[in-house]
């Protein structure tokens, strides 16, 4: 497959995941194309070597492994981690405000995103609702509206002059409810949107009693570029990791000759601190890993041993050097798009990167032929952080952070390189048939 190719089913892979609990929706499906087997946390697990198998928590993360040839205290676990939110905005529980004739959706900002780059976009909604099932017990159910439904329109320059100067600068209380319908005389702002959930859920709205609805943009992704040799979508931070762990793993020389036990955990939260119980801070990773040791024996000490010959690749997206804000980087550590994954060193440990896991790293990526840079953040700009620090810290297991770097990481529209999509997946191989 050609990197054109690769990047083209990233591309879908994103345009069918415009929410994390649709992102994981999209992983199982290619999980049960591969024969991969669900486990339910509630059940007793029984696992055979050369098994395939995944779990998921609350619908928005997921583990996934190949149960290796060799038990674990004796060849480690090979884990990639990634993260499937992304920053944006979410609905709040009563949702809808009506003024002046129109109904607006009030939001809560999510994360970090770049606020102004939601402005003026083709926006809908997509995330879950629970209600009340024909037999009175609590359901869920996947909801996602494809046209566009919402929109942030800009307040016009002739009021707004100085904004080319100072930058679109948006009250989060009071300027980002979106736009969502004009409301004839009598028509109740909030039963306008329980109504719009029931006609797309084939749910009585009497029923609907809560949501979780991520606002996402409509427009899909594509190639730009003289040559079309950049990509851009929303939501790249971070499923393009989350694609290159799947795509790597789920190669059939790898599948079918898999030594050590081989994991992706993609997780929920990374974008508001990772401390939940489907983040990479809660227990399920560890739970994971402790049932896989646990079917292999019952002496706990086998599941220490397995710890220490693991390691775990935290990919996430990494910053591209922009030409037009050099005064952003530090000079001696510019990575560019198209260059290859960047490893990230950071020497508060914000990233779990240290001299062995890079030299672990470097030697993977000389192996399947791929080049590589380093990366560290300026001194003077806050660092941002990844799943690395906190899944390696409460694992006991030595780590390194990398990905693929990219521009406009947290806006709605963010842009890459079609080589380094290729790069990392061949890495991620490498990694895992080592």
């Amino acid at each position: 497959m050609t990197a054109q190719q690769q990047v083209r089913n990233l591309l879908d892979f994103i345009d069918q995941s415009p929410s994390p609990w649709h992102g994981v929706a999209t992983i199982e499906a290619a999980l049960r194309k591969s024969r991969f087997i669900r486990l339910e946390e509630t059940d007793k697990w029984s696992l055979q070597a050369g098994g395939r198998y995944y779990a998921v928590r609350d619908d928005s993360s997921i583990v996934l492994f190949v149960t290796g040839s060799k038990a674990p205290a004796a060849s480690g676990f090979r884990i990639v981690g990634a993260h499937t939110d992304s920053p944006g905005l979410r609905i709040r529980p009563n949702g809808v405000s009506a003024s002046d004739g129109f109904a607006r959706l009030k939001v809560e900002v999510y994360g970090g995103p770049i606020l102004a780059t939601f402005t003026d976009r083709d926006l809908s909604l997509a995330g879950r609702i629970s209600y009340v099932g024909d037999h009175g017990q609590v359901e869920h159910k996947l909801v996602c509206f494809e046209r566009p439904l919402l929109r942030l329109p800009n307040l016009a320059i002739h009021m707004n002059r100085g904004v080319n100067e100072d930058g679109l600068k948006l009250h989060k209380q009071n300027e980002l409810p979106l736009l969502f319908a004009q409301l004839a005389d009598e028509q109740l702002p909030q039963s306008c949107f329980l109504e719009l959930l029931e006609q797309k859920a084939g749910i009585p709205s009497a029923q609907i009693l809560s949501w979780d609805l991520a606002v996402y943009d409509t427009q899909k992704g594509t190639f730009w570029g003289a040559n079309q040799e950049f990509y851009a979508n929303s939501q790249i931070d971070n499923l393009a990791s989350c694609h290159a762990g799947l795509q790597a793993v789920l190669d059939d020389t790898i599948l079918d000759h898999a030594e050590s036990t081989l994991v992706c955990a993609f997780f929920d939260h990374e974008e508001v601190g990772s401390e939940s119980h489907i983040g990479a801070g809660g227990s399920f990773l560890s739970d994971v890993l402790q049932r896989i040791n646990l079917a292999a024996s019952s002496d706990p000490e086998e599941g220490a041993r397995a710890f220490a010959r693991s390691f775990l690749i935290s990919a996430d997206m990494a910053h591209a050097y922009h030409p037009n804000f050099p005064a952003s980087y530090d000079a001696d550590h510019k990575v560019f798009v198209n260059r290859g994954p960047v490893i990230k060193f950071n020497a508060n440990r914000r990233y779990s990167s240290e001299s062995i896991s890079a030299a672990h790293f470097i030697r993977w990526c000389e192996a399947a032929g791929v080049p590589y840079q380093r990366y560290s953040h300026r001194s003077d700009l806050p660092c941002g952080s990844t799943i690395g620090p906190i899944a390696s810290a409460k694992l006991g297991i030595r780590s390194i952070d990398v990905g693929c770097p990219m521009w406009a990481m947290h806006s709605i529209r963010e842009s890459a390189g079609v080589q380094d999509h290729e790069h990392i997946i061949k890495v991620l191989k490498q990694f895992f048939s080592s």
